[in-house]
């Protein structure tokens, strides 16, 4: 069976949803307070996990209650901790998130441990990357750790997909080792440094950063579906019709379908049509990884186009 490496973080979200998001300097009453297990690494494990996939996680926890939750929420989706280091006398990376009645959300990351994840714990952990058939990396973790595991992936032949959010500028070293990026319409600018504001901006940034050496790009676009773009090709998929609860993790949830797919052997089209089902679930209900959703139910799924 195939399986897949994920790099990246682990945090607690603290969740608060409310009517309306305050303004700077107001207050407002929320209406429930959450502890969800997030952190887009985790997030990601995890849909690859509930979606059938054989997963290890790689990262870093603090030494807190928060971490041990974290670990514990992964072993119960059957996602391989062997290889996540809890850091003595250091937070747990925390999320603080508003949600309000229309499903958007703003976040505060607090990184804590996932910033003391260094370039030798992906050195300790060479075994199991090279024993996958995948990598999978974000950039909730050290930019130097992204790079590195990117390298080595590749020099062990890899598939490697990156997510790059949060969204920061990445230098062609990074860009060229990546087979299969994932950015949104935001990312995207940043990425490429194209200001966009309609479809023939997003194709001129996707064609640009396959010229920098991507080698495969999809786009995720929101309720405007996502694109995807080759050197050779490029192809419009739309999204489905929904009513979206809370979008937080549906960027991962894309992720996970995608890479579950690739692992299954499915054609690009296939995997993108699984992956905007796994989204669409996914903004169904609230929360990270408590919103991802199970094979089963993706399976089950039909849902109409917008």
């Amino acid at each position: 069976m195939s399986s897949v490496v994920v790099v990246g973080s682990l945090n607690m979200d603290l969740v608060a949803s409310t009517k309306m998001m305050p303004r700077a300097g107001e207050t407002v009453i929320g209406a429930s307070f959450q502890q969800i297990p997030g952190g887009k690494g985790a997030n990601q494990a995890v849909a690859i996990a509930r979606l059938g996939g054989n997963v290890r996680m790689i990262g870093t926890v603090g030494d807190d209650g928060f971490g041990d939750t974290l670990v514990e929420a992964l072993n119960k989706d059957k996602v391989d901790t062997a290889s996540v280091r809890k850091e003595n006398d250091c937070s747990t990376g925390v999320a603080v998130i508003t949600v309000d009645e229309q499903a958007n959300n703003s976040i505060i990351v607090i990184p804590g441990a996932n910033y003391r994840m260094t370039i030798e714990d992906i050195d300790n952990c060479i075994d199991q990357i090279n024993e996958s058939d995948l990598v999978v990396l974000q950039l909730e973790v050290p930019i130097e750790v992204v790079k590195h595991t990117l390298v080595k992936a590749k020099e062990l032949g890899k598939y490697t997909i990156l997510n790059p959010a949060p969204a920061q500028y990445l230098d062609n070293d990074i860009i060229s080792k990546v087979d299969l990026l994932i950015p949104n319409e935001t990312e995207l600018e940043i990425l490429s440094g194209i200001t966009i504001k309609d479809q023939n901006d997003i194709l001129e940034a996707g064609r640009k950063l396959v010229v920098s050496g991507v080698k495969e790009l999809i786009v995720t676009l929101g309720e405007q579906g996502c694109l995807y773009l080759t050197e050779k090709e490029y192809k419009y998929f739309k999204a489905y019709k929904v009513n979206a609860v809370d979008t937080t993790a549906a960027g991962d949830s894309f992720v996970g379908g995608i890479t579950i797919g690739l692992m299954n052997g499915l054609e690009m089209d296939q995997a993108i049509e699984f992956a905007s089902k796994v989204g669409a679930l996914a903004v169904t209900k609230q929360g990270a990884q408590s919103s991802l959703p199970y094979l089963e139910a993706v399976t089950q799924f039909e849902g109409e186009l917008l």
